[in-house]
């Protein structure tokens, strides 16, 4: 089964339906430069709404340690998520399970940077290019999915209930991330293209 993070979250209610409707995660974003972005407070808000078994996902992008310590203090997220060009180290010295995304905006060339983070729990292959924030709409070629990453790998940019049936059977990802793809403005959830994206995402059969 192919799992499902809806990201960029900022309300209560939108929380809410993404666990109803089966979202295996939800996703707040952390960094202040983001459109999306929720301060750890508000965050520690949302997560107080998200029932068992939803895993809850703090996303950073190059912010200082002392931010992010602070980010995992007052949150408690199940996960963090690296956007930026912080090291393998670096990412783990907070002692929470991380995913790093690696910008897949620059094509087969990004693949190299896939094996440089092996203590990461997860690698999010997004479709933006290097330096840029996640959540841009931008798609990248699913074929150079690679087979060979022993850590599971997450689908992300440019995914909506149109295509990520055929994003699945392509690149066969261990999950997908959903941003833009279910808004109606940025941070604001639409709850008909979130329930038609994770319908869309459950119909593809497992691999």
């Amino acid at each position: 089964m192919t799992r499902i993070k809806c990201c960029g979250l900022t309300r209560i209610d939108d929380v809410q339906l993404a666990a109803r409707l089966g979202a295996d995660a939800v996703g707040f974003v952390m960094t202040r430069r983001s459109k999306r972005f929720v301060d750890p407070a508000a965050a520690a808000a949302l997560r107080d709404t998200v029932p068992p078994f939803v895993t809850t996902v703090a996303l950073v992008m190059d912010d200082t340690p002392e931010y992010v310590a602070d980010v995992v203090r007052v949150l408690r997220p199940d996960m963090l998520q690296f956007h930026g060009a912080e090291t393998d180290e670096a990412c783990a010295a907070f002692g929470v399970r991380y995913l790093k995304a690696i910008a897949m905006g620059e094509g087969e060339a990004a693949l190299t940077r896939l094996r440089a983070y092996p203590r990461a729990a997860g690698l999010l292959l997004d479709g933006h290019g290097l330096g840029e924030l996640g959540g841009s709409g931008k798609r990248f070629d699913w074929s150079t999915m690679p087979r060979d990453i022993a850590q599971p790998l997450v689908l992300a940019g440019g995914l909506t209930a149109d295509n990520v049936g055929e994003a699945i059977r392509v690149a066969r990802p261990w999950g997908v991330d959903v941003s833009s793809g279910i808004e109606s403005s940025p941070g604001v959830k639409d709850g008909d293209k979130m329930e038609r994206f994770i319908s869309a995402v459950r119909a593809v059969p497992s691999a």
